[in-house]
């Protein structure tokens, strides 16, 4: 049964792990902002809503 051999599979599986696990984080980190709103330049909204039925 060819199935149960892993020496076949088991490389390209081993492989693409190694591959998710260090091209995947520099991909998804370049990706994040870095830089924090300061408090200073966020504006603040105080509307608050007002339901008509009561």
């Amino acid at each position: 049964m060819p199935q149960l051999n892993p020496s076949p599979w088991f490389f390209f599986l081993l492989l693409a792990w190694l591959i998710l696990l260090f091209l995947a984080p520099s991909k998804i980190l370049g990706h994040i902002n870095l830089s924090e709103p300061s408090p200073k330049s966020t504006k603040t909204n105080n509307f608050t809503w007002t339901w008509p039925w009561q």
